[in-house]
């Protein structure tokens, strides 16, 4: 079963373009990683708030891309890191145009 990752944590910034710039190598790695299927990139400058919304192809995968992430953001010296894990009804997100095989 699908199983969707949501993280986000305080961040000073870059947003928007150069935030893309500067994280252009992380996004590209985060293709190589176990069960992913897709990344929704969140921001919120107003907030200092960023993150993202993930869609894994299991729950163990989800689980240990959270782990490693969790430890990447700690190491740069982020804390306050929420994240919630939830299993995706395939069914009802077809019905509303969700992205989910």
């Amino acid at each position: 079963m699908a199983t969707l990752l949501q993280i986000d944590f305080p961040f000073g910034g870059p947003f928007g373009a150069e935030m893309a710039q500067a994280l252009d190598g992380l996004a590209r790695s985060i293709n190589d990683e176990p069960g992913f299927l897709w990344k929704i990139w969140t921001e919120n400058a107003a907030t200092g708030t960023a993150g993202g919304i993930y869609l894994f192809a299991d729950a163990a995968s989800a689980e240990a891309y959270l782990a490693k992430h969790s430890a990447r953001l700690e190491g740069f010296g982020i804390s306050a890191i929420r994240a919630r894990v939830f299993d995706v009804n395939p069914a009802l997100s077809a019905l509303n145009h969700g992205p989910v095989a």
